[in-house]
């Protein structure tokens, strides 16, 4: 390609509302541009770089035997209604209705869809296990889109499903996809972390998120500084504490006038905020429930949730407390808790004694309260979210440390949800119907591309893993009223592209500075750079993006040399091969 005739224009100006790196980059880079809030045009380096995270996919999934299919991006509201989605799933949905009055969404997920599919072909066991997948379009009426690719409207995703006879290999199904993925994005060049997840709004019990580390990501990982466990802060158990041992001192009532949470107690008391305990009051399914946890811990809710299976769960209001236990919030307490409220801890009740808490009276608390002694626990429960810092669940060396993550796939195992209420069925080798046990597994491309930026970039611009690199490398010749200079550029460009290098020649007239400027805003892997000094010596120098460092090579040895480089970067094993 050559710059002085493709669509590619970089940019000095960027969105007001492009907060990380990657929005601000690929806007700046000439990648993509704004159509609509959280909708954008893909241009062509963008879209270069999309279609090679899509190869590697497809060679991957279809090395495993795994077919492609593309369903509708319209999606019939009665699919929906089948699974109670329609109204679950919100204001997230993009309903319509056509000229006849029929209800309508936009695909934001193809669960319904595919299963919809399948029941309709499916009637042995005999044809499982199937998986299919699609990449494809979707939208979600996203409340706050922002971040560029990383949180849009419309986005760019890899969904497939699998379809197994019972439960055990459904789940081996489920492993041999995280393997996949596991290889998608070791040869996108992305350094992933694996990690144990929630399963959300698309339901189910087992799920695996994987994660591009980078310090800009969303979300907060957990991880063994000792064993491979690690787990996304939503899901991640932190092993018990010690049980306290000590000795039990008598229960003392102290007056802590307007005093209510634990900042201004503790501040007031002259006492330490890691003594206090919080007893907080929530509802579940409208009925009350007590939950008790140590001062310095939050409650994780998705936890909570979970431990009382209920469907609906908040935390009472101000009102409700009041009426319910006769304090305001802060003044709540396990000693003496009003009737019918059952009480449930977290672990971190029992690693401590003499705690300090609210006394269930207005403007006091309570000193020296020990579960067993001074209040009764119907329940201690995993309630809290862990911490850096906390002992490993799974092997008790290690402790948990903290990273930052994106999100770019994740993997469920469903099991017979979708079946189950969508009656896909088959018979098995006795003629009896069966349900089909499910898994779905999800890649966002787009945001693939974002978290790469993410992940690895300077001040000066992107720096691509070469896998993803719109392209490869790019030939600058500095002084273009220079015969001998420009020739060695074009014989450079020839060799290289018939290496099968992926090439640009920068021909534009503009000085060796924005040269330089743009071709590491881009990121392109190499630099050949083409000065009419070095080539009346023979020579030519390349810089290569991701260390910086530059080298002088042999204008006869450059295609020879630079080829090689790419290529060992380039390819990775295809795995199931």
């Amino acid at each position: 390609m050559r710059l002085a005739k493709s669509f590619y224009r970089t940019l000095k100006e960027i969105p007001k509302d492009a907060q990380i790196p990657s929005h601000r980059l690929m806007f700046r880079a000439g990648m993509i541009q704004q159509l609509s809030s959280g909708i954008y045009n893909y241009l062509p380096l963008a879209l270069r770089s999309i279609r090679k995270i899509e190869k590697i996919i497809r060679e991957e999934l279809d090395a495993r035997g795994y077919e492609e299919i593309l369903m509708p991006a319209v999606i019939p509201a009665n699919l929906w209604q089948e699974t109670e989605r329609w109204e679950l799933y919100g204001e997230l949905l993009l309903r319509f209705k056509d000229r006849r009055g029929n209800d309508y969404c936009m695909g934001p997920t193809h669960e319904e869809v595919i299963t919809d599919l399948v029941r309709r072909n499916l009637r042995s066991w005999k044809q499982l296990p199937i998986c299919l997948y699609q990449i494809q379009g979707k939208f979600r009426d996203e409340f706050r889109p922002r971040f560029g690719l990383m949180r849009g409207r419309e986005f760019i995703m890899k969904d497939a499903y699998s379809f197994d006879v019972d439960e055990g290999s459904a789940k081996i199904s489920y492993q041999r996809m995280y393997e996949a993925y596991t290889a998608i994005f070791s040869r996108c060049g992305l350094i992933t972390r694996a990690v144990d997840a929630t399963t959300g709004d698309i339901g189910g019990d087992l799920s695996h998120e994987f994660q591009v580390l980078a310090n800009s990501g969303e979300d907060i990982l957990l991880s063994c500084d000792y064993c491979e466990y690690a787990a996304n802060i939503e899901k991640a158990k932190a092993g018990r504490l010690p049980m306290a041992v000590g000795t039990l001192k008598p229960l003392e009532t102290v007056a802590t006038p307007k005093k209510k949470s634990i900042e201004e107690v503790s501040f007031f008391l002259g006492l330490p905020p890691e003594r206090f305990l919080k007893c907080l009051l929530y509802e579940a399914d409208s009925e009350p429930i007590a939950v008790l946890i140590a001062g310095n811990r939050s409650v994780n809710e998705t936890k909570l949730q979970t431990v009382l299976g209920a469907g609906k769960l908040q935390l009472a209001s101000d009102s409700v407390v009041e009426k319910r236990v006769g304090v305001p919030p802060g003044y709540v307490g396990p000693v003496g808790l009003a009737e019918g409220i059952p009480l449930l801890a977290d672990y971190s009740v029992q690693a401590g004694i003499n705690w300090i808490c609210g006394a269930n009276s207005n403007d006091t608390h309570n000193l020296n309260a020990n579960v067993g002694h001074d209040f009764e626990v119907d329940n201690f429960a995993d309630l809290a979210f862990a911490a850096a810092g906390d002992p490993c669940t799974k092997c008790y060396e290690g402790k948990l440390e903290e990273n930052r993550g994106i999100e770019v796939g994740q993997v469920f195992y469903l099991g017979d949800k979708y079946s189950k209420l969508m009656n896909c069925t088959f018979l098995d080798e006795n003629g009896a119907s069966r349900l089909a046990q499910m898994g779905c597994y999800g890649i966002g491309v787009g945001r693939t591309l974002a978290a790469a930026i993410e992940q690895s970039h300077d001040e000066c611009g992107i720096i691509w893993p070469v896998p993803l690199a719109p392209w490869e490398v790019v030939i600058l010749p500095l002084q273009l009223n220079d015969k001998t200079l420009v020739e060695a550029a074009e014989s450079i460009y020839r060799g290289l592209g018939e290496a099968g290098i992926e090439v640009v020649i920068d021909d534009r007239d503009e000085r060796a500075g924005f040269k330089f400027k743009d071709a590491d805003l881009m990121g392109y892997p190499v630099q050949v750079i083409l000065g009419s000094r070095s080539v009346a010596a023979g020579m030519a120098e390349a810089k290569f993006r991701s260390s910086g460092e530059r080298v002088e090579i042999s204008l006869n040895e450059v295609v020879e040399d630079i080829s090689a480089w790419i290529i060992d970067r380039r390819h990775g094993e295809i795995a199931g091969r």
